[in-house]
């Protein structure tokens, strides 16, 4: 499979006047042509500040790629002039961001949002923009397109605009889409609208996928590969069905443990207690020690080394090193 996406030990600071927040720190993903890799893990992980990394939309001041590289289809993106990122943003790579509400100008037509970015991009008329513009509402289900054109953002209801957004990401035929939490204002109904849509543009059109979310429900319809986040770091990556059914990192089970199950009808849900750890001041070894119940002394003071349980599942964690299984066999 062709890699069209390469993330190498990406570190994103923000200066504040509290001190430094390291909100990413080390992260490594990559991804291939047509595939959807979803980004999981609580508020305040680091997976919005990756995905606005990949498009460099941090904030400077006070945010800052502090090291690392981002390689789309060959090209470090962190060593790009804003003029070359700008003829890459929209076109090459789009993204949808959080909330539809407020994604779309109140003030200008769905027309006029949906076409502005192509007649930026490329040489066309306005007829052949509105052109375009129809079609890509009629990709994303929206009924009389001709007519919806000349309406505002008012006139559409939330599931209606969020396949609003979707379209404008679109409309320049990208390569990558970058979703961050596209399904959070939505309600469950229209939520797995949007993710059949999500899967249908994906086998018309080829795109490559990094859905961004908390929800592992959302991931369990639409990825291909999951990465899990914690505390800035990516502490395991897998296929679905490895993250899923064979999840090795405490707190990726601490977070299937927490979502209802309908085959578990009856049971109690189980938290994960205990609150993330600081990044102004990080913590030298796992950052999810203080809240592990199979924390060992090891865990607090060096960072684990990655383990490659298959070409596919990787996992930091101490507990896969050989000396902890046999003390858990020796004390079990």
């Amino acid at each position: 499979m062709e890699k069209i996406l390469d993330i190498q030990d990406l570190h994103v600071s923000f200066t504040t006047y509290g001190g430094e927040v390291q909100a990413v720190r080390g992260v490594n993903l990559e991804l291939f042509r047509g595939e959807t890799l979803a980004i999981v893990g609580e508020s305040g992980c680091g997976k919005s500040v990756t995905a606005n990394s990949i498009m460099k939309l941090i904030p400077s001041p006070p945010g800052k790629i502090k090291q690392g590289s981002i390689y789309f289809k060959g090209r470090d993106m962190t060593k790009l002039s804003d003029k070359e990122v700008r003829s890459i943003r929209g076109v090459d790579i789009s993204m949808i961001f959080q909330d539809p509400m407020t994604a779309l100008n109140p003030t200008l037509t769905i027309g006029t949002q949906l076409t502005e970015g192509l007649r930026h991009h490329r040489s066309i008329s306005s007829k052949e923009a509105n052109e375009l513009a129809v079609d890509m509402l009629n990709l994303v289900g929206i009924p009389n397109p001709v007519e919806r054109l000349k309406q505002y953002p008012h006139q559409f209801s939330g599931g209606m605009r969020q396949r609003i957004v979707i379209a404008m990401a679109l409309i320049c035929e990208p390569e990558l889409l970058i979703a961050d939490e596209p399904t959070t204002a939505l309600d469950v109904t229209i939520q797995a609208q949007i993710l059949q849509l999500f899967k249908k543009i994906q086998d018309q059109t080829g795109v490559s996928i990094i859905l961004i979310t908390h929800d592992l429900g959302v991931v369990a319809k639409i990825a291909d590969r999951i990465a899990v986040m914690y505390a800035g770091k990516v502490i395991e990556t897998g296929t679905r069905r490895e993250i899923f059914y064979t999840p090795q990192h405490p707190y990726t089970k601490g977070l299937l443990h927490s979502v209802p199950r309908l085959d578990q009808k009856g049971e109690k849900l189980i938290p994960i207690d205990g609150t993330p750890p600081d990044l102004f001041s990080p913590p030298e070894g796992c950052p999810f020690t203080a809240r592990c119940p199979m924390a060992m002394e090891v865990c607090s003071r060096v960072y684990p080394f990655q383990s490659e349980l298959s070409a596919t599942h990787e996992v930091d964690c101490w507990l896969q090193d050989e000396r902890a299984k046999k003390y858990m066999m020796t004390t079990n």
